[in-house]
Formats: C-alpha cells, sequence, structure tokens
C-alpha cells in the first residue's frame, strides 16, 4: 500500500491515453512507475524548481528528455493546460490480485458496475488518501484505465493497484476463502455502516450508478451496512460513499475517536 502523496490541486491529464501534462502529475507518474515514461518534452522556456525535479528524476530513471518549443507542447496535447510539459507514456496496467495482501489485515474496495470514469477516479483517489489496499474492477461493466480516470483520481492511479477481476462472484469468493469480509454498501442494508466492526480483513463492496449492487454479489455478502438517506434523495453518489465508509474503517482501524494518527502508519 501507497501512502498518500499530497498531489497539487493543478495537475493536469492530457484528453489522450498516452500523455500526461503537468509537472506534478509527471512527478508522480515518474516516482511511481506507472505508468511507464517513454520520453518526455519540456517547453524551451519552461523553468521551475519542481521541473528542476522532474528533470533530475528522469535522467535517473535513464527517461529521454527534448526541448521543444511551446508550439509543438500545444499540438501534443492541445486540449490541456500542460504547464510547459508533456510526457508520453505507455497504458496502465493492472496489478495481481496478490498485491491486495500487502497487509496483514487488508481493506479491500470492490466496485460492482463503476462505469463513469469520474466516478473510478475520485474512488481511486479516496482509496489511497485513506490508506486502502487496492481496488478491484470486473473485466466488464466498468469504465477503462483512461486519461479521464487518471484526471479524477488527482495522480492516486500511479499509487493505488488496480486488479481486474473476470468474474465478481467468483473473486469475492477466492476472497473469503483468505479469511476476508465480504460488506456490501446498499441503501437496503441491515445495519448503518458505523455498527459493523471493521478491525477484520474486509473486502467493501459498492455498486454502480444506476443500479447498486446485483442481487448475486450481494448475496455473496457477509453483511450488507447502509448510509441513512434522511432526505429526498434516494441515494449518494458512490464516490461520496466510499469516502464516508473508508474513512470509518480508518476510524475504528486507528482507535476511535483518538485520532488517525501518521498517514504512513499500517493500517
Amino acid at each position: 500500500m501507497s501512502p498518500g502523496a499530497g498531489i497539487a490541486s493543478e495537475i493536469f491529464w492530457c484528453d489522450m491515453a498516452n500523455q500526461i501534462c503537468g509537472v506534478h502529475a509527471v512527478f508522480e507518474a515518474l516516482t511511481a512507475g506507472t505508468p511507464p515514461i517513454e520520453r518526455i518534452y519540456i517547453g524551451r522556456e519552461t523553468r521551475s524548481p519542481k521541473l528542476q525535479e522532474v528533470i533530475d528524476l528522469a535522467r535517473r530513471r535513464g527517461v529521454p528528455l527534448l526541448r521543444e518549443d511551446r508550439a509543438v507542447l500545444d499540438r501534443l496535447a492541445p486540449r490541456a493546460s500542460h504547464q510547459g510539459i508533456v510526457a508520453s507514456c505507455g497504458e496502465y496496467s493492472y496489478s495481481s490480485a496478490d498485491v491486495l495482501f500487502l497487509s496483514e489485515r487488508p481493506c479491500i474496495v470492490v466496485l460492482d458496475g463503476v462505469e463513469d470514469p469520474h466516478n473510478l477516479g475520485a474512488v481511486i483517489r479516496t482509496a489511497e488518501a485513506s490508506h486502502s489496499s487496492g481496488v478491484v474492477v470486473p473485466e466488464r461493466h466498468s469504465a477503462p484505465l483512461s486519461a479521464t480516470v487518471a484526471k479524477a483520481s488527482a495522480g492516486a492511479l500511479a499509487h493505488v493497484p488496480i486488479v481486474r477481476a473476470g468474474n465478481l462472484v467468483t473473486f469475492l469468493d477466492g476472497l473469503k476463502e483468505k479469511g476476508v469480509w465480504i460488506v456490501g454498501v446498499d441503501a437496503a442494508g441491515g445495519q448503518l455502516w458505523t455498527e459493523f466492526d471493521f478491525n477484520v480483513p474486509v473486502a467493501l463492496v459498492f455498486g454502480g450508478e444506476h443500479r447498486g449492487l446485483r442481487r448475486l454479489v450481494r448475496e455473496h455478502c457477509d453483511a450488507v451496512v447502509r448510509l441513512p438517506m434522511l432526505g429526498k434523495v434516494e441515494s449518494l453518489n458512490v464516490s461520496v460513499t466510499a469516502g464516508i465508509v473508508l474513512y470509518e474503517v480508518l476510524r475504528q482501524r486507528k482507535g476511535g475517536d483518538k485520532g488517525y494518527g501518521d498517514k504512513r502508519e499500517s493500517s
């Protein structure tokens, strides 16, 4: 699990899937090693201390650096505020499920059909900030790992393992065999989210934007918890729901109301 990176809000990701724009975004990708950076284009007049960090790190990693006129960068990233730097990169790759068990008490985020890339990116951002073990998505009915997802994650996609499951129900059964409690989050849950004891290895399952948890997935959960909906709307955005529940897990594991502790401390 990677600690939170505190990535600045001025990160910009290009619309093109194989490009990253912005000093902080390129630096985070270089640091994490994902996606693999193939070459970096830098404006001839672009100068800053952070950019020099990028240059030094790229040289240590053996990544080619090319100085170009700003017009060249504008053509490479016509719809992005590139801040004078554009990186050409390979595609994001999915991780092996083994990476989810680097902690003795994992907290795994499972998404059952989240197809909006902005929602997927927002959930990944919260998963990284709350020190979760990783995010699991199904092969079908899930947004692909794209530049839009990366932008919505504010760079967290470079630090959070994303695992793709061929069959989500089978995957959940495999987690159970490893001693992981499967907890669904749904408006029809039998208990409040604060009533479950998260001091166990846990996989939190969140439904998609329109249908929530599928029936078969719900039936394979050990427990289903809910958030109270006291207003007139029936549900919250999946990324908001994930944030509330993930920070309850963190609160419980850090000793209830005693505070969350240092972000680098293992959960």
